[in-house]
């Protein structure tokens, strides 16, 4: 009888942005891959998709009929594994997974971040904390992607496996470092002159991703290089107030809002430093990218950006909202080309742990548990070859 595993998540471009290399690995080893999502967007390597209206907020009503539909999808369908993702997509599925579970289906969670961290609301404590806790007891494997997250879970969870595996692979072949030449080339067909300084932030306009931050910091270096260009990819609700306090704070020319992109694998390598300004990250694939391309950057101070910045080595980490220090920190870079170099190569070396190649080895060595053909018990050795 053919294999079959769910892949569960709040919305289905999840699927999309992160995690179609590893469906395409389960199809290869010839199982049925399904996906339980909101959304209508078309996969590659799905066989059945399941349109749930998942709402991200806990209280929404809708959540209640997803559930009822997605119990009654894994009841009929009689998984062989479930994979979710995101905070409502994880509730949801182990919630509707519990029975399966006793019949032999495996349940695996990975937590892109737990809402509750070191400096998060009390509010998300007092709401999220409970919630995880009690759904460990119905979790498999737990799969966190950074360290604070990892240490939490191993001390206050009760899942059965708790595991780090480094975020969800970025793909080094497409993001990668230009020469010079190629870096001017680049610029002028996006735009913008070869003595552009060019600064990048990939985020949804929200209150956590903080843009704000980084347009006031422009603002104050605006004089000292007046060639700077903030390039702001994506949409969202506080879009038209950044677009404001860039117009208040007379910075308009020097910021570009690029919208909703396909093209970054073109427009990061071009630039010159990666910013990023949020409170909260788990494990930020942006700023992986930008490292990728030999970017240094300079980030607020977050569990996901110290995990990925070693402070002074290839970037620089600023405490929250210190926008003095952000815009310091920037001119530091700009004004010596030593430590520009050095930040860019230590930059790219340490991308390569967060490489899709790297990551795909360690999801192999947890799929191997539920997915492998062939279980060596008297070695307790799963046979298996790596994705």
């Amino acid at each position: 009888m053919t294999k079959k595993v769910l892949f569960c998540a709040t919305v289905d471009f999840h699927f999309k942005a992160f995690h179609l290399p590893y469906m395409e690995w389960f199809k290869e080893q010839g199982w049925e891959v399904h996906v339980a999502a909101s959304g209508n967007m078309e996969l590659p390597y799905v066989d059945k998709k399941y349109n749930l209206l998942i709402q991200r907020s806990p209280f929404h009503t809708a959540n209640m009929k997803a559930y009822k539909e997605l119990k009654a999808v894994i009841d009929h369908n009689k998984y062989n594994l479930i994979h979710c993702h995101t905070p409502m997509g994880g509730v949801i599925a182990r919630l509707a997974a519990r029975q399966a579970r006793k019949k032999g289906t495996a349940v695996i969670y990975t937590a892109h971040g737990f809402h509750f961290c070191k400096g998060a609301p009390f509010v998300n404590w007092l709401l999220y904390y409970p919630i995880e806790k009690i759904l460990a007891r119905y979790t498999d494997c737990l799969i966190t992607i950074n360290q604070e997250d990892y240490q939490l879970a191993t001390k206050r969870f009760k899942a059965k496996h708790i595991e780090h595996v480094h975020g969800v692979g970025i793909d080094t072949d497409k993001f990668k470092p230009v020469n010079e030449k190629e870096k001017i080339q680049l610029k002028k067909s996006f735009g913008y002159q070869p003595n552009d300084f060019l600064l990048f932030y990939a985020a949804e306009f929200n209150k956590n991703k903080n843009q704000q931050l980084l347009i006031k910091s422009l603002a104050l270096i605006k004089d000292k290089i007046p060639q700077t260009k903030l390039l702001l990819a994506g949409k969202g609700p506080l879009l038209e107030k950044c677009r404001e306090l860039a117009a208040d704070l007379e910075i308009s020319h020097m910021v570009d809002f690029l919208g909703y992109r396909n093209d970054l694998h073109q427009i990061v390598p071009m630039c010159d430093v990666a910013v990023a300004s949020s409170f909260r990250e788990g494990l930020p694939v942006n700023i992986m990218e930008a490292m990728a391309c030999g970017l240094p950057v300079v980030a607020s101070s977050n569990r996901g950006h110290i995990e990925l910045i070693q402070d002074s080595e290839n970037g620089y980490i600023v405490p929250a909202n210190e926008y003095q220090t952000f815009s310091f920190r920037l001119l530091e870079i700009y004004r010596s080309k030593e430590l520009y170099s050095k930040m860019s190569m230590e930059g790219k070396r340490r991308a390569q742990i967060f490489s899709l190649n790297e990551v795909k080895k360690e999801l192999n060595n947890i799929y191997l548990r539920y997915a492998a053909e062939e279980i060596n018990e008297s070695k307790g050795k799963y046979n298996c070859t790596y994705i």
